[in-house]
């Protein structure tokens, strides 16, 4: 069984999942029997993401998979996909942020244009004001992620994007901003008694990714070149990579709770057996279980709530009667 779990070609992300554990609240290094288990979990969930995905792309007659539809099998979570949206918001604020630097020549004309305006506006500041002003500008606009379900798109007219537009969106997505606000807290708690080398450390795992700069060995990995026709857009893995982190960090949360009842319930079952007599520990004895690690047993524990979740969710949104035909859940 070690040698399947040590064999390179199936499993290719042992280091990146020890680092979102660790990120999500893991401070022990997990075995490798574990690793392997959330790796051979998430392939199973990048798979059936990428199979729903391309069933809904063939439903609105599209060969190409795109990012809304993969967004689209997880719009009944809010807190999720406003984090999506904002990060690829800012990687589009980013790509274009580079084109600007490297000279590209795809926006000259919007850019020309704005620089004729920012030039009237700014009469008399000179050239350098107006090309500075034209550049922030550019660098500092982040576009908006719209996503065809949303109630805008039920009008044939748009309504133009203006302070009281932001305002309502917000208004809206208090539940996405609550829920963010609560993962902050979760980080601030984590890193509050850190030093400067473990903060460190800990900032390193959080920018651990699947897909950055791994494209290649992702798509390798999860089969997408079997699952879907042609390439696929850069939008869809950097989606798929987001995600992937996302359940990690849920699976490993969610463990982390099974293993601290598990402990508890031990704990009081000894103190039963023996009173409140408190057990002497000698120079040999095993380290205590707050020591321990995650183990497979806690994941499959923690896969298993999961699934019973996201079963119960779906069956309130959209229960049609009859027998429920089992299947993997998205989580």
């Amino acid at each position: 069984m070690s040698l399947a779990y040590n064999s390179p070609e199936k499993y290719k992300y042992k280091v990146e999942i020890q680092q979102m554990m660790f990120v999500s609240g893991e401070t022990n290094d997990p075995p490798v029997e574990t690793t392997c288990l959330i790796e051979d979990i998430l392939r199973g969930q990048v798979v059936e993401l990428l199979l729903q995905a391309s069933r809904n792309s063939q439903n609105r007659g599209s060969k190409n998979v795109t990012a809304e539809d993969i967004i689209f099998l997880i719009r009944h979570d809010k807190a999720k996909v406003n984090r999506l949206r904002t990060y690829l918001s800012w990687k589009d604020v980013r790509k274009n942020a580079k084109d600007q630097e490297s000279g590209g020549l795809e926006n000259t004309d919007q850019l020309l244009e704005d620089e004729a305006s920012a030039q009237a506006n700014n009469a008399g500041k000179g050239p350098a004001a107006n090309s500075q002003s034209v550049i922030n500008k550019n660098m500092s606009k982040k576009s908006k992620i719209r996503l065809p379900w949303e109630l805008q798109f039920m009008f044939s007219e748009q309504p133009l994007d203006t302070a009281a537009d932001e305002d309502q969106v917000d208004e809206d997505e208090k539940e996405a901003i609550v829920a963010s606000m609560k993962r902050l807290k979760a980080a601030d708690d984590r890193t509050r008694n850190m030093t400067k080398e473990e903060y460190v450390h800990w900032s390193e795992c959080r920018q651990s990714s699947f897909t950055f700069r791994k494209a290649k060995r992702f798509r390798e990995w999860c089969g997408i070149g079997v699952l879907m026709d042609g390439k696929p857009h850069d939008d869809v893995i950097d989606t798929l990579g987001f995600l992937t982190f996302e359940m990690v960090c849920s699976i490993t949360e969610e463990a982390l709770k099974v293993k601290l009842a598990q402990e508890s319930y031990s704990k009081n079952h000894t103190e039963e057996k023996g009173g409140k007599e408190k057990r002497r520990h000698y120079l040999f004895d095993a380290p205590d279980e707050m020591a321990k690690p995650i183990v497979a047993k806690h994941i499959e524990e923690a896969w298993r709530r999961l699934q019973t979740v996201a079963i119960k969710r779906r069956a309130i949104r959209s229960f049609r009667g009859g027998r429920v035909m089992s299947r993997t859940q998205l989580v």
